[in-house]
């Protein structure tokens, strides 16, 4: 009788299964759920090459390899460029519901179309964060008909809630649809090159129970043994007696050592092996062991997570030196690449202590900041104190990391380390011991936050030590934490608004030395703030426009908002020729796919709005009161928090105002935030005399006018002016603020009732009505152009736009005198 021939390489999709994956292509996000081994890759793999015969569709295939978000999003970024579409290459990684909602804006955009597109995430149960969960259904009641999402994962991941609300978008694919039964196991078997009879395919179902892997191993080994293992036998044991023990000895030792890495190419094989026929090994095993691919670009390979387990238990089996010896290896190839997470891990498990911190200094705090910070202090913990201090740039990095972490006392414990580093090093040359000193200095004053005196003090003493950049800031990182106000994180007691004015002068630019202009324009801003809190709103507008030159063109996005903020309000004072609206300006800042901007983008709109009384145009974040679905800063928070009380001011919500302030206050005064703390307690006082409680409403104001007075501060009064009046005009406040404050509030309230917009006008946006209005002071078109910052042109073309919609005719001098009629229609 001839020896049978085995084929196990064959790919077996049963009828059954077959029928069960013709739904995806209707459905937008499908869940494939089964334990390891059922061949849920190779199921999906399957349908998707039938897709491609079918309909030319784009395909993004996407692995997952651990739990950190920070490698995922790298994973994402590269599956999408190899499928054609960079515009995920300048995206940070969202961290809250703003950035995901900004991603599914530009995914759905990028991706619609007839050309059908199928993104299929594998091995999903690796991530842990939920987050991601609550964001791809999010997506799937999103996308566009043509986009379908997979997702294959051991575990449940779809919320029961997210289940209902999407219904038949939704399809589940589990582990009945993808075990094979009686008739199916014997077709298998068949097809693999042997005709089991009924006892053996009973009973091979039997100690299986239809999964797929167990049953390739068992048919393995009957291949090898001539017998079917034991039904009690180990999945891994069974496993590696089947496809890693019967390897020629190189073979399996290039197994053991790749399987180290979660992708990897014949290049980077042949590097951490030292293996020169690596491409000759590779080529073998994926043509006789279906748990080693090839990716779909034809260079990257990847071991199924059952091949994978196993190799890198053979991997501890060799001895200590070659383990370490791979590993060092595999770690420098990962840092030669800039993959700095995966070449921090190698060299930490080979103890290789000295090249790990090289990579933390390369990092710079980046990625690292990625990583759980308990591992973070695992790893330093293994790590000698000697080979420490040889890295006094990594131990600066770390104490950043610290200060991120609020790890306060071991930032600390690394800082009095790098300075007994410096001390025994007396080979530094006087420009290093400077640089360490004075970086050293500028990471101690992010514990003198808000604190300008201290922290001026500081950033001197950087300045006059450093002779280069500091490493621990990004330039293009947020100068403010998320707060739209430079005024409210620096303002700390009344009575110090001068001098602290003087300080930020005098410390600013020591610290845009040192760190490349960061936040450039702040000490400006401060300043515009002050005298638009004073009432001073023509200085208020010189400050604004220097600071907005200073800003231009710096890349600060983040000073510019801020400078965007007070605009705003100083707009509804005051004629100042908006430079956009905040239609155009989310537009701008959409463009740069950062949700942080635009978390303040939508504070400063919500402020406005709410002042205005037009809460129908405050954003859905602060409108639908969804906080807490953003990532804030801790320091941005309270103005945050301050932000959403005139909101909830605004829609009548007065006793939410009320509950929320003692809690509110109290963090105000921990942190030494006086300004937001005078706005709330006015906010309080608002609350109180809309529900007529007018004994606590007056306290509150009286204590506020007092916190008040030292410095001047009218304008939290006069933007509340609407709910307080009643309380000011009865001349029971001793205050020598009231009358300016009355004096502002009137002038507020007589230029907003001559800004309310005729009904005629509504079709217009806000651009186009600022532009009708400034027309009513018979600018021409060039007067226009300069106080829109516009060109000539473009005004040209916004006047044409209203004339159009308007439906008005004529020449010009006709057009522009109906249009005017409009404007100011006869009573």
């Amino acid at each position: 009788m001839p020896k049978p021939k085995w084929n196990f390489n064959t790919i077996y999709i049963s009828e059954r299964l077959q029928e069960s994956l013709r739904p995806i292509s209707r459905c937008a996000l499908t869940a494939v759920i089964a334990s390891m081994g059922y061949g849920k890759t190779t199921a999906v793999n399957w349908y998707l090459a039938q897709r491609e015969k079918a309909e030319a569709p784009r395909i993004i295939r996407i692995s997952v390899y651990s739990d950190n978000l920070a490698i995922f999003w790298k994973s994402v970024q590269d599956a999408f460029a190899r499928a054609g579409l960079d515009f995920l290459r300048d995206y940070d990684c969202p961290a809250d519901a703003a950035g995901g909602g900004l991603l599914a804006d530009d995914l759905c955009r990028e991706l619609a179309g007839e050309r059908p597109c199928y993104i299929f995430i594998d091995d999903f149960h690796l991530l842990t964060d939920n987050r991601v969960s609550h964001f791809l259904c999010a997506l799937a009641g999103r996308l566009p008909g043509s986009v379908h999402l997979i997702v294959a994962s051991r575990d449940r991941f779809l919320p029961a809630a997210e289940v209902l609300r999407l219904g038949n978008k939704i399809y589940q694919i589990g582990t009945e649809q993808l075990r094979l039964n009686h008739t199916e196991l014997a077709i298998y078997a068949h097809r693999c090159g042997t005709d089991l009879s009924d006892a053996q395919v009973d009973s091979l179902l039997y100690s299986s129970e239809g999964w797929f892997s167990a049953i390739y191993l068992n048919l393995r080994t009957l291949s090898e043994c001539g017998v079917l293992p034991d039904r009690n036998s180990d999945i891994y044991a069974t496993f590696t007696a089947a496809m890693i023990d019967p390897l020629p000895e190189k073979q399996r030792a290039f197994l053991s050592v790749m399987g180290l890495a979660d992708e990897f190419t014949v290049e980077m094989a042949r590097f951490v092996t030292g293996d020169t026929d690596a491409k000759t090994l590779l080529f073998a095993l994926t043509a006789q062991n279906a748990f080693v691919t090839c990716l779909a670009d034809g260079v990257t390979y990847r071991f199924h997570h059952m091949m994978k387990e196993c190799a890198q238990r053979t991997f501890l089996t060799l001895p200590a030196e070659t383990q370490v010896r791979c590993r060092e290896r595999l770690g420098a190839w990962y840092e030669e690449h800039q993959q700095y997470i995966q070449a921090m891990s190698a060299y930490w498990k080979s103890r290789n202590y000295d090249a790990a911190l090289r990579v933390v200094e390369k990092d710079a705090g980046i990625l690292l900041s990625s990583l759980n910070p308990q591992a973070v202090l695992d790893a330093m913990a293994a790590c000698p104190v000697p080979v420490l201090k040889a890295h006094p740039l990594a131990l600066l990095v770390l104490m950043r990391s610290m200060f991120n972490w609020r790890n306060i006392s071991k930032m600390l414990e690394l800082k009095d380390l790098l300075l007994s580093a410096i001390r025994e090093h007396p080979e530094l040359s006087p420009a290093e011991r400077g640089n360490l000193l004075g970086e050293c200095d500028l990471i101690m004053s992010f514990l003198c936050y808000n604190d300008i005196s201290a922290m001026s003090r500081l950033h001197r003493s950087a300045g006059e030590k450093m002779s280069r950049l500091a490493i621990s800031i990004r330039k293009s990182g947020g100068w403010t934490f998320g707060s739209p106000s430079v005024l409210m994180m620096y303002y700390r007691a009344p009575g110090e608004l001068q001098s602290e004015l003087r300080e930020m002068d005098e410390c600013m630019p020591h610290y845009y030395k040192i760190t490349d202009g960061h936040g450039q324009g702040a000490e400006k801003i401060m300043r515009a703030e002050a005298d638009f809190m004073q009432g001073r709103f023509t200085d208020a507008h010189i400050g604004l426009e220097s600071a907005y030159a200073q800003i231009e063109g710096n890349g600060q996005e983040n000073m510019a908002l801020c400078c965007d903020f007070l605009a705003w309000r100083l707009s509804m004072h005051m004629d100042i020729g908006q430079r956009y609206s905040f239609e155009e300006r989310r537009a701008a800042l959409l463009r740069h796919h950062n949700a942080a901007w635009l978390n303040i983008w939508s504070a400063s709109s919500a402020y406005y709005h709410a002042l205005m009384g037009e809460t129908g145009k405050i954003p859905h974040v602060f409108a639908d009161h969804q906080l807490s679905t953003i990532h804030f800063l801790a320091p941005g928070k309270p103005m945050m928090e301050m932000i959403e009380n005139q909101v909830y001011l605004a829609q009548g919500a007065y006793a939410k105002v009320i509950g929320r302030s003692e809690s509110q206050l109290a963090v105000c005064s921990a942190i030494h935030y006086a300004l937001v703390a005078l706005h709330i307690r006015i906010q309080t006082a608002a609350a109180y005399e809309m529900l007529g409680k007018h004994e606590q409403a007056r306290a509150l104001l009286s204590q506020a006018l007092t916190d008040a007075e030292p410095d001047t501060l009218l304008m939290p009064f006069a933007e509340n002016y609407r709910y307080l009046k009643p309380l000011l005009v009865q001349n029971l406040l001793q205050s020598p603020l009231v009358p300016k404050i009355i004096e502002l509030g009137e002038a507020a309230e007589l230029r907003g009732s001559r800004a309310v917009r005729p009904t005629a006008l509504a079709a217009l946006t806000e651009r186009e009505y600022e532009i009708v209005r400034l027309m009513s002071q018979r600018l021409t078109n060039r007067e226009l152009a300069e106080k829109l910052f516009l060109s000539e042109g473009s005004v040209k073309q916004y006047i044409n736009q209203i004339y159009s919609k308007l439906h008005i005719e004529g020449d010009a001098r006709s057009k522009r005198k109906r249009l005017l009629e409009l404007l100011s229609p006869k009573t």
